[in-house]
């Protein structure tokens, strides 16, 4: 899973370009230094206004040794079928936010997400893409070392 450049543009990408764009007139019209939930009912009123399909906070499943744990994670919106969009409202995004959209994406078995701050002077927004969970492979563990080598 990679995060790739804010340089992507709407020819290449034109759905995550467009909901960029809806994120953009949010932040431009409520400004920062609100709730994030507010920022995620207006951005569902703008992505609605530009005809974006989207469907709000869904939970997805999480497992364990293919059994289902009781515990889900829920990610803002899901637009156009397949682009994961999670919002924050901070000062500025970290590493832990990128892995949180990381992990929702594989688990979501998803290519393609956003991470969008409303928090920051102007909206700071980061593209995820990879192939979908079902074609990564997991990570062996290391072994320990044998004694004997």
């Amino acid at each position: 899973m990679a995060q790739i450049g804010d340089g992507t543009d709407r020819r290449r990408d034109p759905e995550t370009y467009a909901i960029i764009g809806a994120a953009m007139m949010v932040h431009r019209t409520l400004g920062r230094g609100l709730l994030e939930l507010v920022h995620q009912e207006a951005l569902g009123i703008e992505l609605g206004s530009r005809r974006i399909p989207f469907v709000r906070e869904i939970e997805i499943p999480i497992y364990y040794k293919g059994a289902p744990l009781a515990v889900r994670y829920r990610a803002d919106f899901i637009c156009f079928h397949d682009v994961l969009v999670e919002l924050k409202a901070s000062d500025r995004l970290t590493a832990v936010d990128d892995a949180q959209v990381i992990n929702y994406l594989v688990a979501a078995e998803l290519g393609r997400g956003l991470l969008l701050n409303f928090g920051s002077t102007s909206l700071q927004y980061r593209r995820f893409a990879g192939p979908p969970a079902s074609s990564v492979q997991s990570v062996k563990s290391v072994d320990p070392p044998n004694p004997g080598d």
